[in-house]
């Protein structure tokens, strides 16, 4: 049986690679908490770290009884008849380097750490390139095909050109290695094969990507800003903060912690959120939101071409493919989001092309616009909008329509039905749904049944810039719609049905512009 005493002399011969995916961990974990062997304070000192290790020497008892082991100095080497990425490669060398990017690290005493915590060093971010070396480790022995090899050639050049890895990075050596097999492989490769990876690359690789992990902090920052924007995500907020309070007080988090001050803000933000009966949306102040993502982004400048690792531009099926390709030089005298007046004025707005009434009522709007919708009862808006949607789902993307004020009945049926406005691009809901990356026009009707303020319409904007809203508003007796002036100003586009079956616009792309809505008879009737 397996023990500390006899431990060392076990694996003196053991072929890592060999080993099953879930013994990588603690075989690491143990040659670092013991300095190769020679201490085993850690295994005497904690309760937590003995369970595991003596956990871990009889899951490896059991697997060499079942697998003869494997010299790391095999006399003859094993050919590989499937096609092999990396055959005969030459020596990559090992980088134990951190990158400049990981500006935190902690590293706490082997009696403080747990199972999952042995010798790690937390950053803020797994550099990038970490994750490419994880990912092409995770192809071994794995069938993959033309078309794979294809999409993972077109991201990592899409990160070389966008200076998300450069030639300066620690593991440029082993990028550019990926990158040339890659290639090598995907001009050859015919139909789908076994991708093998010789086995001492891979443990160099998987060397240099067992030592990291995010820290605690960034991963909280990280959950706290998918929930931006998003609608009816309170559970997921208390959640969040539940586990913002369980990382303090497992010491995971600590004061000294350089996110303290931010962690502190989310925690009364979310509390804030949480407690209130009337906000509807999370929001995140865009100065907090800006520092936010400065945590979790890349702070690279464009500073002129790199002569080794050169990107391309995304590749057709069938492309041959070769790893040095300029990319287009950039002006780096003016300020980042400066831009000379000249070239603004050949800049080509792309607008989404719109024919026919709709291009008389609004004009040609270009992506991401908003407007809003407002009548009285019985006058139309509702028809309107419901043909406009389908107009839109027709020409135009997906769209969904929330129909908060009359709900999924028979009334909405009945106006999908009028003129065959239902279409395979036209979903229907009565809430709005926490993801609307599926969409590309959301109506909601009516902004004042879904209790939703001008703040949490700007937030809704804010986290999906490409999307276009479409508000419907109750009107007062008066007819003027119902809520704050500022709902008016913040839309590009305002249309009001003062009479019935008659919408009259107002903005920037169409001043003035008029429709009968119910220029057809069978719609009518519908009406």
């Amino acid at each position: 049986m397996i023990n500390v005493n006899n431990y060392k002399e076990t694996v003196h011969n053991l072929d890592y690679s060999t080993l099953p995916a879930t013994m990588w961990k603690p075989f690491d974990y143990i040659k670092k908490a013991t300095m190769d062997y020679t201490n085993w304070n850690a295994y005497d000192s904690s309760e937590g770290i003995k369970r595991m290790m003596d956990k871990y020497f009889f899951d490896l008892d059991n697997f060499l009884q079942k697998n003869p082991k494997k010299s790391t100095t095999p006399t003859t080497e094993t050919k590989v008849n499937t096609a092999n990425v990396v055959e005969n490669e030459p020596k990559v060398k090992q980088v134990t380097e951190t990158k400049a990017i990981t500006t935190h690290s902690v590293k706490t005493n082997a009696e403080n750490k747990n199972e999952e915590d042995f010798d790690l060093t937390f950053v803020e971010r797994i550099p990038e390139e970490l994750k490419f070396i994880k990912r092409f480790l995770s192809w071994n022995n794995k069938k993959k095909t033309k078309d794979d090899f294809l999409r993972f050639i077109n991201s990592l050049h899409r990160a070389i050109t966008e200076r998300k890895v450069t030639k300066a990075s620690p593991y440029a050596k082993q990028i550019r290695y990926i990158q040339d097999k890659l290639i090598l492989r995907y001009n050859e490769i015919e139909k789908p094969e076994v991708v093998v990876i010789n086995p001492k690359t891979f443990n160099e690789f998987k060397n240099l990507i067992s030592q990291e992990r995010v820290m605690p902090s960034v991963m909280l920052i990280k959950r706290y800003i998918t929930l931006n924007g998003k609608f009816g995500v309170k559970e997921k907020a208390q959640n969040l903060i539940k586990a913002m309070e369980r990382a303090y007080k497992l010491k995971k988090l600590t004061k000294n912690d350089k996110y303290n001050k931010l962690l502190d803000q989310m925690h009364e933000s979310l509390l804030t959120y949480t407690r209130s009966k009337t906000q509807k949306i999370l929001s995140i102040p865009q100065p907090e939101l800006n520092g936010l993502n400065g945590v979790l982004g890349c702070h690279c400048e464009l500073s002129g071409i790199e002569e080794d690792l050169n990107g391309v531009n995304c590749l057709e099926p069938d492309t041959k493919v070769t790893p040095a390709i300029p990319i287009t030089t950039y002006n780096t005298q003016l300020p980042k989001g400066v831009m000379s007046s000249m070239e603004f004025s050949n800049v080509q707005f792309k607008t989404l092309g719109f024919v026919g009434k709709y291009r008389k009522l609004i004009g040609d709007p270009s992506k991401g616009f908003t407007a809003m919708v407002y009548g009285k009862p019985k006058m139309g808006k509702s028809f309107l909008c419901v043909d406009f949607a389908g107009y839109l789902a027709r020409n135009h993307g997906k769209v969904l329509y929330i129909a908060r004020e009359e709900g999924l009945d028979m009334t909405l049926q009945e106006k999908l039905n009028a003129k065959d406005v239902k279409h395979p691009n036209l979903f229907v809901a009565d809430t709005i749904p926490e993801d609307l990356s599926f969409f590309d026009f959301i109506f909601f009707d009516s902004v004042n049944k879904l209790g939703l303020s001008a703040s949490d319409l700007e937030t809704l904007k804010q986290a999906n810039p490409n999307k276009s809203f479409i508000y419907v508003f109750q009107t007062t007796k008066e007819g003027n719609f119902r809520g704050a002036n500022e709902f008016q100003h913040d839309v590009d586009v305002v249309i009001q049905v003062p009479e019935k079956g008659l919408a009259v616009q107002n903005g920037r792309f169409n001043q003035g512009g008029e429709m009968r809505i119910f220029e057809d008879e069978s719609f009518k009737q519908a009406a």
